[in-house]
């Protein structure tokens, strides 16, 4: 019996010596929020709103002037003789293409910019995190809305904006 409790007291020690020193560190960030509220991210966002509002006010007047357009030609329909009529309803369909060919590019190029600014974020915070993690031992970083619940201390959403600020103030879209 005694070196069954002795047994059991080493053990237990063991066990207990082995989970404290072999306790892994975890830290949880909230990526979404850090794309959002850091400089360059709000930069980014502001941009392409400004950009995406002015497209939408312009493809609205234009396409306001076409409808005009279309409501002229067909009061003109009695007037006009049909070959005359049929060339500019001919022109008015190109202008129409043409109109909905520049707004789906416009529309495009705002999806490729924000896809853009998006690799330029995440290439500029891997290595922060990566440094972060190398600093501070820590052995996994998970992402915010992968996770239940947790303490407040391992969350480095706060410092990994702080950081991705002072490297990446900016971002150029053109």
């Amino acid at each position: 019996m005694k070196y069954f409790v002795k047994f059991f007291v080493v053990t237990f020690f063991l066990i207990f010596c082995t989970h404290l020193l072999a306790q892994d560190k975890i830290a949880v960030m909230d990526l979404k929020y850090v794309l959002n509220q850091s400089k360059a991210g709000k930069g980014a966002q502001d941009f392409l709103k400004k950009s995406y509002n002015d497209k939408v006010k312009k493809y609205s007047e234009m396409e306001k002037a076409l409808k005009k357009e279309e409501a002229d030609l067909l009061a003109k329909k009695t007037v006009l003789n049909k070959d005359e009529y049929q060339k500019k309803a001919d022109a008015l369909r190109k202008k129409v293409i043409d109109y909905q060919s520049e707004r789906r590019a416009g529309l495009d190029k705002i999806g490729t910019q924000r896809s853009e600014a998006r690799q330029i974020l995440l290439k500029s915070i891997n290595p922060i995190v990566d440094a972060y993690i190398k600093e501070n031992n820590i052995s996994v970083v998970i992402d915010k809305k992968n996770t239940i619940g947790g303490k407040v201390e391992n969350d480095i959403t706060k410092t990994i904006i702080e950081k991705l600020d002072k490297v990446l103030p900016s971002i150029n879209l053109k």
